[in-house]
């Protein structure tokens, strides 16, 4: 008798602990407010999968070349939580008319110039990402991305105020923003 009640006991046990791993796993619209702490906001519809690539446009001048990633389980850390989810990655690289490198972000490991996607807004149909900004975090803000086409993005870059984050830098960092600040610009496939 006591070895059948240890049986539905381990039973339901696994259970819970089955159904309370299923509930950690959300949808990639997940309101921040409605993550838990530990859980895995995924993109259980593919919805980041159609962004990836290679994408490149001109702006005043200077060639943007943008490397879009999917990164699964990326750790998010706040203040009020940490929890993980599915985003896309992007580094890039800006180049003048001469071909000349001004930033180069591929192979940045570092927590400066990080551009990830923090969610998908339905209403709008973009995917809403967080840029830290380069030295001392000059450029610091929101990019909206808008799939057009197959082939085509479309990009809206604001910076919060570079004047007080530029203005506590050493002189010698550049505090140069060298992402196209602007609207509705194209980036193309390649």
């Amino acid at each position: 008798m006591n070895t059948i009640k240890t049986k539905i006991l381990f039973a339901l046990t696994l259970f819970i602990i089955l159904m309370s791993c299923k509930a950690q796993t959300l949808p990639l619209n997940t309101s921040f407010l409605d993550i838990p702490n530990g859980a895995y906001v995924k993109d259980t519809n593919n919805e980041l999968n159609p962004y990836v690539g290679i994408y490149k446009t001109s702006f005043n001048g200077n060639e943007v070349t943008l490397f879009i990633t999917k990164q699964e389980h990326k750790l998010e850390e706040s203040s009020q939580k940490n929890y993980y989810m599915d985003a896309l990655v992007i580094k890039y690289i800006v180049k003048n008319s001469s071909g000349i490198i001004l930033q180069d972000t591929q192979n940045n490991n570092l927590n400066i110039a990080a551009l990830y996607s923090i969610d998908i807004d339905s209403v709008e149909n973009t995917i809403n990402f967080v840029y830290t900004g380069t030295n001392c975090n000059v450029g610091f803000g929101g990019i909206k991305l808008k799939k057009i086409n197959p082939t085509q993005i479309s990009w809206e870059y604001r910076p919060n105020d570079i004047t007080t984050t530029a203005d506590k830098c050493p002189p010698t960092l550049d505090t140069t923003i060298y992402l196209p600040e602007t609207k509705d610009l194209i980036f193309t496939k390649q």
